[in-house]
């Protein structure tokens, strides 16, 4: 089991007053106090640093998007843990590929693989159906980016509905199994794409705006975040907490609609960097009991008030309770 020093747990407390303009239809400011999360661990720091010495024998995981990417790494860190781990994959050839080389190199053998395609509301539905056992740790990894507009079948905005609305579904549909045993947690990859827009509550779908992948997936990731602040508020008297993260800049097939990675060399990660703070929210003991926060290189990030170059921090309307509110709300709409 992990033994930790928890004076290695630095909290300073930050009162801070921030306007959480949404739109021109919703403006309001609010007064947080928030303690800040920070770890012993940092933007080099890598998946594999901190799980070590975690033991999670028997606890049962859920990674989606596991076939490729940032996805891969947070799957083998937690197969490191001795975690029961599913990948959960559109193309279920590229995850049987992955679950061997984990079984392989991690030795852990308990690696599942279950088709999912979040764009799809029948593989959601049977992915749920199928799930019988407690889940402790739900990890809402897979994601594209700034597609050319595309749409589901129910005419929503591809970004929105693959990134967000998809994941929204599964996790309410798996909430009875992550209250099972009273301390689940769900991990959010979000993305510093969220400074690009708040959620347009008016026109999510790009019905009357001209569309914009990069809007489109800004509000995409935004929705990630504030599904964290919703998720916490109200399953949290069941053991649930939800935490969103951006994991760094890293070249993968997630860029491959966008000419490739534009990060400044001395801001890019390598992948086992890239998956460190979705791995440590998932397993750490570091941030147990916390939820509803946005995190970043493996600490909880500050707020900004403007959009930062698109970098670093969290945006206030990401975080506003009213927002996420208003969007569990529209969510719960759209897959009635």
């Amino acid at each position: 089991m992990i033994v930790f020093d928890q004076s290695q747990i630095i909290i300073p407390v930050e009162r801070l007053s921030v306007d959480v303009r949404q739109t021109e239809h919703s403006t309001s400011v609010k007064e947080y106090t928030m303690a800040l999360i920070t770890t012993p661990f940092g933007r080099h720091s890598t998946a594999a640093e901190v799980v070590k010495r975690i033991d999670l024998s028997g606890k049962r995981a859920i990674v989606t998007g596991a076939a490729s990417g940032i996805d891969v790494e947070t799957a083998r860190a937690l197969a490191q843990t001795g975690a029961i781990v599913t990948l959960a994959v559109r193309n279920t050839d590229a995850g049987a590929q992955v679950a061997a080389d984990i079984m392989a190199t991690i030795g852990n053998r308990n690696i599942h693989v279950a088709p999912l395609d979040l764009s799809d509301r029948n593989s959601i539905a049977k992915f749920i159906a199928a799930w019988r056992e407690p889940l402790h740790i739900l990890v809402n990894n897979a994601g594209v980016m700034a597609l050319p507009e595309q749409r589901t079948p129910e005419d929503w905005e591809m970004q929105f509905a693959t990134n967000y609305l998809g994941h929204f579904a599964l996790a309410l549909g798996l909430h009875d199994a992550l209250a099972a045993e009273g301390a689940a947690r769900i991990v959010l990859v979000s993305s510093s794409g969220h400074l690009m827009s708040p959620i347009v509550f008016d026109d999510i779908h790009f019905m009357f705006r001209p569309y914009d992948p990069w809007l489109a997936y800004g509000q995409s990731k935004t929705a990630s975040i504030l599904f964290a602040v919703g998720a916490t508020a109200r399953w949290f008297k069941d053991g649930i907490t939800a935490n969103a993260l951006m994991p760094g800049a890293i070249a993968t097939n997630l860029q491959r609609h966008t000419g490739g990675l534009r990060t400044p060399p001395e801001r890019q990660k390598t992948i086992a960097q890239s998956a460190a703070t979705s791995v440590l929210l998932a397993t750490s003991p570091l941030p147990k009991g916390v939820g509803g926060r946005y995190f970043e290189d493996c600490n909880e990030a500050t707020l900004v008030t403007n959009g930062n170059g698109y970098m670093s921090g969290v945006a206030p309307y990401a975080l506003n309770p009213d927002n996420a509110d208003r969007l569990w709300n529209e969510s719960l709409r759209l897959l009635a």
